[in-house]
């Protein structure tokens, strides 16, 4: 059976104390166990995902953090651990103790406040507490231990979801259906190499697809060697075409003008963090000097092949565009550097595996220590001098590019 991508769910923290009961209330939730429940502190070491249904929401995710006041002999690890989900949660579920609210709450709401994250609180383990005598802003009191009342929680939680859900979930940034008119067409140019998966295509491929359907188009697949001649074939040409990043050029020199194309990779720059602040780092590629360092990015960890893109192709191109040779640093999964005051450039993956809090959090990580960033399809498209025609579609990111490298 085929699952909606962990990126495009609704990423639910639950932060708190150790044992304040934040896995029991998870499996409560749940109705299954998830998460191992313990009276011993610190059973929790690492962060627990577990995807869902939650209906009328839809599909979500459920981050179970270790504790935030964890003194075990690995508390530090895990709550930098813990630390991190502040990155990519969409909402957080704050659990304490009844009316017992201490400092460390206060600490995630403060830090929630700032990233801007909604926060719903919850008094856990009501039945040790009277309700009437205590002073909290709690949004919902349960007993995470009485499976008799888990519909009435459920049903709780989910009304306030639905009240703090970001809008840009209930209403995505679009992919690519607003560049391709119902009844209309897209041309996907799709390689298939050393890093194509045997017998599928990539995600990014997938949900461009499925994003045409939904918005009542269609598209022909084919691959570079084959994408002149399927044109040809056309009585009418597409509305827009699209390929891999690493086809850009001969797909732009086979495009006729006056058919807009991109990237799949700048189509996700859009939909999952800011593209006009992704074509803005893109300029920034022309001020690299000798010495100068860059941070590549890769979300996902994958096992690198021969002509890895982000360890081998996009360093080559890169140093080929610049006539420099610059220091390149690459970091994969989740992990992003503390110390990026010392980069002259990020370059982000598509961001297929993460969902768009992340890669926003990611920009303005960036932003704050002064280094542009930008992303893989961009970056290409710059270092192969095609990028001014495939951010054509985008009028406002062409806008803030072209005023960049003036």
């Amino acid at each position: 059976m085929q699952k909606t991508p962990k990126s495009l769910r609704l990423h639910i923290a639950l932060f708190g104390r150790t044992n304040v009961g934040k896995s029991s209330f998870l499996n409560l939730i749940a109705g299954q166990d998830v998460s191992i429940v313990s009276a011993q502190a610190g059973t929790t070491t690492d962060v627990v995902e577990k995807p869902m249904e939650l209906l009328p929401i839809g599909p979500v995710v459920f981050l179970d953090t270790a504790g935030i006041d964890d003194t075990t002999a690995l508390g530090q690890k895990r709550i930098d651990r813990t630390e991190r989900v502040f990155d990519r949660a969409d909402v957080i579920l704050l659990l304490h103790e009844g009316g017992s609210v201490t400092e460390f709450e206060e600490r995630v709401s403060e830090k929630a406040e700032a990233k801007k994250i909604p926060v719903v609180r919850i008094a856990n383990k009501a039945d040790l507490f009277d309700r009437e005598d205590a002073k909290t802003q709690s949004m919902l009191w349960a007993n995470s231990t009485d499976l008799a009342s888990r519909d009435r929680i459920l049903a709780a939680l989910k009304a306030e979801l639905l009240r703090v859900c970001p809008d840009e979930f209930i209403t995505p940034p679009p992919l690519m259906g607003d560049l391709v008119k119902p009844g209309g067409l897209a041309m996907l140019i799709v390689p298939i190499d050393l890093q194509a998966p045997k017998g599928r295509l990539i995600l990014p491929q997938v949900q461009t697809i499925r994003d045409a359907l939904d918005n009542d188009a269609a598209t022909l697949v084919c691959k570079e060697r084959e994408y002149s001649h399927m044109l040809a074939m056309l009585k009418q040409q597409p509305d827009v075409a699209i390929c891999d990043s690493q086809m850009v050029l001969k797909m732009v020199a086979d495009t006729p003008p006056d058919i807009p194309c991109t990237t799949f990779s700048i189509l996700f720059a859009r939909m999952k963090g800011d593209l006009r602040k992704f074509a803005m780092g893109a300029a920034a590629i022309d001020k690299l000097e000798p010495g100068d360092k860059v941070l590549i990015a890769e979300s996902c960890s994958h096992h690198a092949l021969e002509d890895d893109i982000g360890r081998v192709k996009i360093p080559r191109w890169l140093r080929q565009y610049v006539g420099v040779d610059v220091e390149i640093d690459v970091f994969s999964g989740r992990d992003f550097p503390d110390n990026l005051s010392d980069y002259k450039l990020a370059v982000q993956c598509g961001g297929c595996m993460q969902n768009r809090r992340e890669v926003l959090s990611r920009i303005e990580k960036c932003e704050s220590a002064g280094v542009p960033i930008t992303n893989y399809g961009l970056c290409i498209s710059q270092t192969q001098g095609v990028l001014k025609r495939v951010l054509s579609p985008f009028p406002a990111a062409l806008d803030a590019y072209e005023k960049e490298m003036k």
